[in-house]
C-alpha cells in the first residue's frame, strides 16, 4: 500500500504587501500554491498511490469568489478518475466558519465533520482513518483525547491539524501532547499547521510535512509532501518529496575579509550561486544579510542605497529571471581599532571615544533625557505615531539603538578624518 500526506496547501494564499518590493515576481508567488498543488496530484497519479490524505488549511481563509473551489474539485476528479480517494480534514484557515460557500465534493473525496471525531473504514485498502475538522478557526480543545479508539485488523490513520504541543511562529490550536496520540495505537498519524517538516515520533509514525510552498522568507527550504510506503501493515519508508515551484532561502555572507563594498557583492553573488546550485531550477527568492567586521561597512553606511541595487543589478546579470533578492540588509560592522586612538587627545578622538564606549545607557538616558525629549517633541503628532520609536524607559531597546546609531557614526566619522 502507498499514500501521501500533504498539508497546509493555503490555495490563492493573498501574500499581501508583494506590492511593495522592487521587482517582486508577483504573479509567480502567487500563483505558486496552485502549481504546488498540480505537482501534488501529480506524484498521486505518477506513483499510483492507493489514497491521499489532507490534513487541514487547503483554501487559506474564506473564498473571494468560487473559482478557487472549483479548481480544487477539478483536481480531485482527475484523482478520482485514477480510482486515488482522499480524505481530508479542516483546520484553522479552512474551518467551517470560515467558509460561507460550500460546494459539493466528488465521490471520491471524504471531508471529516467538524462535530464530532469520526471513523472512515475501507475493507478493500485495509485501512481505517480518524479524523475532525474544525469548527472554528482558533479552536482549543484537545481533539485528538476523543478519537476512536484503533479497528483491529486494520491499517489505523489519525488525520489531525494540530500544532500538537506548540511551535513558534504557529497559533497553539487543537493542542495535545504526543503522549495522546501515541495513546491511541495508531499506525501513522498525519498531522498538519506547522509549516516545517517532523518527525515527531517513528513508533508510531507521527508526522508533520511541512506545507507544500513556501509563501515567504519564513518558510524556507524545500517544501513539499510525504510518500508513505507500507506493507503487512507496517510502515516500510516515510520519503519528502519537493512540490514547490518557488524556493526561500536566506544567505548570510561573512564580509569579514572584503576590504571594499565590491568585494563583499562578490562574496554574496558566490554564496547566492552556491544557493541557486541546489534548487533544481527554480525560481530562488532569497534575503541577503551582509554580516562581520569589515573595510566594506563604511561603504555600506554611507551609501547603501547605491551598494544594494549594484548587487540586485549583479543578481540580474548572473541569474536573470532565476533569482529573486526580497530583502539586502547590511549587518556589518565597523573595523575600527579604538585603542589606534587610545593616547590621542584631539577633539576627534575624544568623539570617537565617546562614540565608541556608550555603555551605560541608563546613566545617559537620565542625564540626556531632556536633549531627548525636545528633539522628540519637534516631530508632529500625527508624524510620531507612524514612527517604530524606540521606548525612553527600556534600556534594552536603547542599547539596541545607541549600538545601531555607534556603528553608523564611526565610519562617518572615520571618513571625515580621512582614514581608510
Amino acid at each position: 500500500m502507498k499514500f501521501i500526506h500533504a498539508a497546509d496547501i493555503h490555495l490563492d494564499s493573498p501574500l499581501v504587501g508583494l506590492e511593495r518590493y522592487e521587482g517582486a515576481p508577483v504573479d509567480e508567488l502567487r500563483g505558486a500554491a496552485r502549481k504546488a498543488f498540480e505537482n501534488l496530484i501529480r506524484l498521486a497519479i505518477d506513483e499510483a498511490v492507493d489514497f491521499v490524505l489532507l490534513a487541514g488549511d487547503i483554501y487559506d481563509g474564506n473564498w473571494r469568489d468560487y473559482n478557487v473551489g472549483l479548481y480544487f474539485i477539478k483536481q480531485m476528479e482527475e484523482l478520482g478518475r485514477q480510482g486515488i480517494k482522499v480524505f481530508m480534514v479542516s483546520g484553522n484557515h479552512d474551518a467551517a466558519n470560515r467558509i460561507s460557500r460550500e460546494l459539493k465534493l466528488p465521490a471520491n473525496v471524504h471531508r471529516f465533520s467538524d462535530k464530532n471525531p469520526e471513523t472512515i473504514k475501507d475493507e478493500d485498502l485495509g485501512i481505517a482513518v480518524h479524523g475532525q475538522s474544525y469548527r472554528t478557526a482558533e479552536l482549543q480543545d484537545n481533539l485528538a483525547v476523543s478519537y476512536p479508539e484503533n479497528v483491529p485488523g486494520l491499517f489505523n490513520i489519525g488525520l489531525l491539524h494540530s500544532g500538537v504541543t506548540g511551535r513558534p511562529g504557529h497559533a497553539n490550536y487543537a493542542p495535545c501532547s504526543l503522549d495522546n496520540l501515541t495513546a491511541k495505537n495508531y499506525d501513522y498519524w498525519a498531522l498538519g499547521h506547522i509549516h516545517m517538516r517532523e518527525e515527531l515520533s517513528r513508533e508510531p509514525w507521527v508526522v508533520m510535512p511541512g506545507n507544500i510552498q513556501g509563501r515567504h522568507i519564513r518558510e524556507t527550504g524545500i517544501k513539499g509532501c510525504s510518500l508513505v510506503m507500507v506493507a503487512n501493515g507496517v510502515v516500510q519508508e516515510v520519503a519528502h518529496h519537493p512540490l514547490d515551484v518557488v524556493r526561500w532561502a536566506r544567505i548570510e555572507v561573512d564580509a569579514s575579509d572584503a576590504e571594499t563594498a565590491e568585494d563583499a557583492l562578490d562574496l554574496a553573488v558566490a554564496k547566492c550561486n552556491e544557493a541557486a546550485t541546489g534548487c533544481d531550477n527554480l525560481l530562488l527568492a532569497v534575503r541577503i544579510e551582509f554580516v562581520g567586521s569589515s573595510r566594506a561597512h563604511a561603504q555600506f553606511i554611507t551609501d547603501g542605497e547605491h551598494w544594494e541595487n549594484e548587487l540586485r543589478a549583479l543578481l540580474l546579470s548572473h541569474f536573470g529571471d532565476q533569482l529573486w533578492a526580497e530583502k539586502i540588509l547590511f549587518k556589518t560592522t565597523h573595523s575600527i581599532n579604538l585603542d589606534d586612538f587610545a593616547d590621542n587627545n584631539d577633539p576627534f578622538a575624544i568623539l570617537l571615544h565617546a562614540v565608541g564606549n556608550v555603555n551605560d545607557i541608563e546613566e545617559l538616558l537620565v542625564s540626556e533625557r531632556a536633549a531627548i525629549d525636545a528633539v522628540l517633541n519637534k516631530i508632529p503628532v500625527d508624524l510620531r505615531d507612524q514612527l517604530e520609536l524606540p521606548d525612553l524607559d527600556n534600556p534594552d531597546e536603547m542599547q539596541i539603538l545607541f549600538g545601531e546609531i555607534r556603528e553608523m557614526l564611526l565610519p562617518l566619522l572615520m571618513a571625515d578624518r580621512g582614514a581608510e
